[in-house]
């Protein structure tokens, strides 16, 4: 791998890119950044709150902000919001300046690993069941061709830092 690097992972909420991207980078030894929690840093509030207080617009634009204001560094390992690559140009920028990696996962494996944890997510909190499933299913359908630009689309069942590292020194 090259000393100047930043990996952005991307992929539907619930996917894992914060989990993988803190192991993944205390494996490199690269800082992690959560665009999530950097917003809610900045914002004061939660992303729920902030989501629920100006909309999704607003969102939208801040979470953009912030991916590309952060100084990063020469290496870092970035997860971001699952909506953050479908909008303005986050998908082409975060290529120009990183790695991008899409954790793919099925609606159903998300379905599961969302329904704890709902309220912390507005856009899934009164879903359950085959309605959380078809919900996840047309939102992924409406993200996949942003995911699909990612330059590594990696199956995210058996998804490890380990194999993560491996796919980057390709």
């Amino acid at each position: 791998m090259n000393n100047s690097q930043i990996v952005f992972l991307i992929g539907f909420m619930g996917c894992g890119k914060t989990t993988l991207g803190r192991k993944l980078a205390s494996r490199l030894g690269y800082p992690f950044f959560d665009l999530d929690h950097l917003l809610e840093e900045q914002a004061g509030m939660s992303v729920t709150e902030y989501f629920s207080s100006f909309g999704e617009t607003a969102f939208r634009l801040a979470e953009a902000e912030i991916l590309k204001q952060t100084a990063y560094g020469e290496t870092a390992v970035v997860s971001t919001g699952g909506g953050l690559p479908c909008h303005f140009d986050n998908m082409d920028w975060m290529n120009a300046h990183g790695k991008t990696i899409y954790i793919q996962l099925s609606p159903k494996t998300l379905a599961s690993r969302l329904e704890h944890g709902k309220e912390h997510r507005p856009l899934l909190r009164d879903k359950h069941g085959d309605e959380l499933v078809t919900f996840i299913a047309e939102k992924l359908a409406e993200r996949e061709s942003f995911y699909q630009l990612a330059q590594i689309i990696a199956d995210g069942i058996s998804l490890t830092a380990e194999r993560v590292e491996e796919i980057l020194k390709g």
